[in-house]
């Protein structure tokens, strides 16, 4: 936004995105001290006007204009003298953002070249947006609120939220960061949160995965090798740790490493030098550790496999990513809706769409594997369905965790008898746990009246 402003010769400038759930406008990028967001309605203020209409709207310096938002000037402090503001649209002609500039710094209006310029900005910013997650949320038929901490992780659960914080926290020291959880939960996408947030986000963000590599390669993978090092080494080569100078070196499994490795990790991060295989002089770098596992690293402590001091070392910022089944039902939909929305469009099956009874179904796996396994289900699916919408048949995953033996009928339960009334009122929370608390949404999909609802949630 500094470039954009810099650009047109403005004071200030705001990137809204449209929140079509809430019929909201969100400033997502903006100069703006004041406040840590704006929330205007569609229709409300000039960005709203340019939300809701599209068109281009030029308040000149010195003019009034009622279609200003007053209310944002008094909650800031600020005075809106002149403004420029521009819709930014999809591939599909749908307004998906406005940019938004205010008060020419010469004291004067902006002009046409100005406007031309602001356009060209607002096609850069739409051709960015495709290249983010958030590309699936900015639909009009999108059913939940805008939702964006990192790119390429989605959720807004209060599990997630934690995440949220701890990651935000560690990327903006050089903290050694240990990110923990289930194979498939998404340990990698935080990590590179991390980095990608970090003040060496301009540096190299190398990936080692321990689990993939022999043991006996996994040495020089890392430190490289001198000449003669060995029977073929003709020439010296570098290794990963190289390669992460100035960056973030990505051990993913490090509960893999063998021990022979392992006290050689340990002088790297307490150190930053190491010696290349066949080598005799320390070679110094600088770069920041995250690492990854989903091994119980205190009970491979104790069982001799993985060094303590080693242990205690990488665990000074430890980020624990929940497993999907206990992110909540509105996450679960969250991914749904992102992952379809992606393979559709990947495997040119656009008009694709997902049945009620398949959505059903997804809630009702257990997701042993994930966010990986939900994303390799929906995918197949996108690809191998015949039919549309999508039915719970074509879903590849196993059983009904909640149905008959071999069956896919979800009306049929092998858990004991249950009272109606415990039955009905764990399902009206989970919907309302789906639908993110909204009572009215919650109604709608149970397709009963909302004082009806109010009266079976008590």
């Amino acid at each position: 936004m500094d470039e954009v402003t810099r650009l047109v010769r403005a004071d200030r400038g705001t990137l809204y995105l449209v929140d079509h759930a809430r019929g909201e406008l969100v400033s997502r990028v903006a100069h703006l001290p004041e406040l840590s967001e704006i929330r205007l309605r569609l229709g409300e203020g000039v960005a709203g006007h340019v939300a809701q209409i599209g068109d281009v709207v030029n308040v000149p310096h010195g003019s009034f204009d009622p279609r200003v938002a007053r209310r944002v000037d008094e909650a800031t402090g600020y005075r809106t003298d002149s403004m420029l503001v521009l819709p930014a649209r999809s591939s599909e002609g749908t307004v998906i953002a406005v940019l938004q500039v205010l008060n020419k710094s010469d004291g004067g209006t902006f002009d046409d070249k100005d406007e031309h310029l602001l356009a060209e900005l607002a096609g850069e910013v739409v051709e960015l947006l495709a290249h983010t997650s958030l590309r699936s949320q900015l639909r009009p038929e999108q059913e939940h609120s805008l939702s964006f901490r990192f790119n390429n992780i989605v959720g807004e659960s209060k599990a997630m939220q934690v995440v949220f914080d701890r990651t935000t926290r560690a990327a903006r020291t050089d903290a050694t960061v240990l990110v923990r959880g289930e194979s498939g939960s998404g340990k990698e996408a935080i990590a590179r949160a991390v980095h990608f947030n970090s003040p060496r986000r301009e540096g190299p963000f190398v990936k080692v995965d321990c689990a993939a590599l022999p043991h006996e390669l996994i040495e020089n993978e890392l430190f490289g090798h001198e000449q003669g090092a060995f029977t073929g080494a003709t020439r010296a080569a570098q290794g990963k740790v190289d390669a992460a100078n100035g960056g973030t070196l990505f051990l993913d499994e490090v509960g893999e490493l063998p021990q022979t490795v392992q006290g050689k990790l340990l002088r790297l991060l307490q150190e930053r030098t190491f010696l290349r295989v066949g080598g005799n002089d320390p070679v110094r770098v600088d770069l920041r550790f995250v690492c990854a596992t989903h091994r119980d690293l205190e009970g491979e402590v104790a069982a001799g496999r993985f060094r303590q001091d080693l242990y205690y070392r990488l665990r000074v910022v430890q980020i624990a990513v929940p497993p999907l089944r206990d992110r909540g039902g509105a996450d679960l939909d969250r991914l749904i809706d992102h992952f379809w929305f992606e393979f559709t469009r990947r495997h040119d099956r656009p008009g694709l769409a997902l049945s009620r009874g398949a959505r059903l179904r997804l809630h009702a796996h257990d997701w042993p594997g994930n966010v990986r396994e939900l994303e390799n289900c929906l995918e197949s699916a996108v690809v191998l369905s015949p039919d549309d919408p999508v039915g719970p048949e074509h879903l590849p995953i196993g059983p009904l965790a909640f149905g008959a033996p071999g069956s896919e009928d979800p009306t049929r339960f092998v858990s004991g008898p249950v009272p109606l009334r415990d039955l009905e009122r764990a399902y009206v929370h989970w919907i309302l746990e789906r639908c993110e608390g909204n009572k009215t949404a919650a109604a709608r999909e149970l397709e009963i009246g909302r004082n009806t609802l109010l009266r079976k949630l008590k």
